[in-house]
């Protein structure tokens, strides 16, 4: 792998420079995991392993179906070493989302508010993010009875005896509730890091790199009397499993955790706005060379204790809280050029070739341009533009590293421009097959009209129909797709269930290819045959459908269930008006661009041509909603209307959802159920002249009780 591949913008990799890109990454990742966590001996520093594990992330978003089983992405830490027992998190120990600028944090309060339907006063807390080792301490009845990092967040290390050599760390709490989980953070002070390596160095021993890899390292050391040497320091700002509540508030319960003899940060405060926050995290970022210990940001919490339980949580990050990052690194280079790269919508993406730059430990010669109008500077009307750079070829730029992961253009020094340079003239007609490309009123994407002619199109299609979310079939990822399409062999999602009945047997020609044999490409076409039977929701995603992603794919699956019935739905929408239609946009989450294309699909020949060779390869599967079996609702078509008072159609979306109903935003002879507040006007009437079960938002409360 050259130096040149590792620097490449991951917006700039080919399908095969990623591929090999996750095998270095995974590679590089799981040895420093190892010397890092096992070995006590990191061989990279903190901030260039963080920024290896964010560009696989990066790669694998834009490449999903290119994950690897040993992808360090998912990992939190690394598995159980040898000698450590395994906890299970009665309460799972996630992750926060990120937050990059001011933007963002107004970004977070705005969804706080609407999801809470909340416009009245509302507080949050702020608190340096200490750069350490997640731990979580269990008490019972008082006193400490074990000790877990947080490892992948629902399994952990078994740390208790090491933990008990912690000073900040009590043994025994008074006052505290029988059950107490109590989480925070493991780190090392500056004075400390510098004394401790000290100390390494007189004996011979290898220094730490910093003091996060310090505090990792001393915590996770198989025999507890070495971490007692060590100079740990812990921090309590959380709670998982509890008897008890601590308090209603998210401060008051750190100043409960206080009261108990845990450390806890001085500089948490209270805010009751973004604008509040904003100047919080500047008043501790100026002050972060002067602390004595590591941060990377500053945490925010909603401080209502009963509003965090209403927002919850997503998959992976919870809704009540964000962390706001401190600001990449920045540099100034010159950009080269910009090159044109074509997607599997169509869509034309500028990419920036930079002058080679470190920017924060790494050295970038890539940078997005998002499209034609950030370049520019304005619209196609002429207007200007948020964050519009008028960017042109030979212009000196400063680029900064989006979330240390993707690099970007920050600002233009047009004092340094030559004189004889131009505006970037952004192409009309695909760079790939010479098709005109053109803009839909209201993108700011230009998009190749060439379809399946494309063959920048035709190839990441069928890349994304093998991807892990779409079929997924083992032996036929996105490099060998590829390669069977350069031959000829497929060019269409169905040529992959018809390449055994065209070359007979099949076997001679795939195990002649270079890479494969007999058993390879005996398994491949078993491979195929045994996808042939899929659900109804991989099918959708898998068509690649512009707009309609994994998500959109299970709401249309799970109204419809049956491929007949979404084809036929598609089939007979007209869009913009019928009963079809209409109820395709009854779905919630279904907007009326997403419908527009799904219909649009079916009624393109080609298109609907390449879907019926398709569906007659494969046995689709209904799709079922999913739910909790003791759920009263499950399967049911719900509506709200009217004015909920006790929550907001967002929470009662989700809470129906959670139960395995179907949220529609119109009445039909399908609605189940109707939930009307106050205001409830022509659907209440639509829903009695049709015989449906009308309630009020008690009566619903009622029904879902606690299931």
């Amino acid at each position: 792998m050259s130096q040149k591949m590792q620097d490449a913008a991951v917006a700039g990799l080919t399908q095969a420079e990623a591929s090999a890109e996750l095998a270095r990454l995974a590679q590089a990742l799981n040895t420093a995991n190892a010397a890092y966590h096992t070995d006590d001996a990191p061989e990279i520093s903190d901030a260039v392993y963080d920024l290896l594990k964010q560009r696989n992330l990066a790669i694998e978003a834009r490449f999903p179906h290119l994950k690897r089983a040993d992808s360090a992405t998912d990992q939190v830490g690394a598995p159980v070493a040898d000698g450590f027992g395994k906890v299970a998190h009665e309460v799972r120990m996630l992750s926060l989302e990120n937050a990059f600028d001011a933007a963002d944090v107004v970004d977070f309060e705005d969804r706080v508010r609407k999801y809470l339907g909340h416009m009245g006063p509302l507080d949050f807390t702020a608190e340096p993010k200490i750069d350490g080792l997640s731990l979580s301490l269990r008490y019972e009845q008082g006193h400490l009875v074990q000790a877990a990092t947080r490892g992948d967040g629902e399994v952990g290390e078994n740390v208790t005896e090491n933990a008990r050599t912690i000073a900040d760390i009590p043994h025994t709490l008074q006052g505290a509730p029988d059950v107490l989980e109590v989480r925070g953070e493991v780190y090392m002070s500056h004075a400390d890091f510098a004394d401790l390596n000290t100390r390494q160095t007189a004996r011979g021993g290898k220094s730490f790199a910093n003091p996060r890899n310090a505090a990792a390292g001393s915590l996770r050391q198989l025999d507890a009397r070495i971490t007692a040497e060590r100079p740990l320091r812990f921090f309590a700002y959380a709670w998982g499993a509890l008897s008890d509540p601590l308090a209603h508030t998210q401060m008051d319960a750190i100043n409960q955790l206080k009261s108990l003899g845990f450390a806890t940060n001085p500089l948490t405060a209270i805010c009751p706005s973004a604008l509040a926050l904003e100047a919080h995290y500047r008043m501790i970022e100026a002050q972060r060379a002067t602390l004595g210990y590591d941060i990377d940001g500053v945490v925010y919490k909603v401080n209502d204790l009963a509003l965090q339980r209403r927002l919850g949580f997503r998959s992976s990050t919870p809704r009540w809280a964000i962390a706001h990052k401190f600001a990449a690194e920045v540099a100034w280079t010159r950009l080269q050029s910009i090159d044109i790269q074509v997607g599997r919508t169509g869509a034309l993406s500028p990419v920036a070739r930079l002058q080679p730059v470190t920017v924060g430990g790494v050295v970038v010669s890539n940078a997005t341009l998002h499209n034609e109008d950030y370049i520019a500077g304005r619209d196609s009307k002429g207007a200007e533009i948020r964050g519009g750079k008028d960017i042109r070829i030979g212009d000196w730029v400063q680029v900064y590293r989006a979330g240390d992961v993707i690099p970007k253009i920050a600002d233009v020094d047009v004092f340094k421009r030559p004189d004889d340079v131009q505006p970037f003239d952004f192409p009309t007609v695909c760079p790939e097959c010479r098709s005109r490309a053109l803009r839909e009123d209201g993108d700011a994407v230009r998009r190749c009209t060439g379809g399946l002619i494309c063959p920048a199109q035709a190839v990441e299609r069928l890349r994304h129909f093998v991807s892990r979310a779409a079929f997924d079939i083992e032996g036929l990822g996105a490099k060998q797709v590829e390669a069977f399409y350069r031959d000829g062999w497929v060019k269409t999602p169905a040529d992959i269930f018809t390449l055994r009945a065209r070359f007979g047997s099949g076997l001679q020609q795939v195990k002649n290819r270079e890479g494969w044999g007999d058993k390879s490409a005996q398994n491949l076409f078993e491979a195929i045959d045994e996808k042939r039977k899929i659900p109804l929701n991989r099918v959708i995603f898998a068509l690649g459908i512009r707009h309609i992603g994994e998500n959109s794919a299970n709401l249309l699956a799970n109204r419809y269930s049956t491929w007949p019935a979404f084809e036929a739905a598609m089939t007979q929408a007209d869009i913009g008006q019928g009963a079809a239609w209409e109820e395709l946009l009854a779905i919630d989450g279904v907007g009326a661009v997403l419908a527009a294309s799904a219909v649009a699909t079916f009624q393109n020949t080609g298109e609907r041509a390449a879907i019926d060779a398709l569906i007659r390869e494969l046995d689709v599967q209904p799709v079922m909603a999913r739910a909790s079996v003791d759920s009263p609702v499950v399967g049911k078509t719900v509506v709200f209307t009217g004015s909920l008072e006790k929550m907001t159609r967002a929470e009662a979306k989700a809470r129906a959802e959670s139960l395995g109903a179907k949220v529609s935003g119109s009445v039909s002879a399908k609605t189940d159920l109707l939930v009307a507040g106050p205001g409830a006007g022509s659907k209440a009437k639509a829903a009695a002249a049709l015989g449906i079960e009308i309630m009020d938002e008690d009566g619903w409360l009622a029904l879902i009780g606690d299931a």
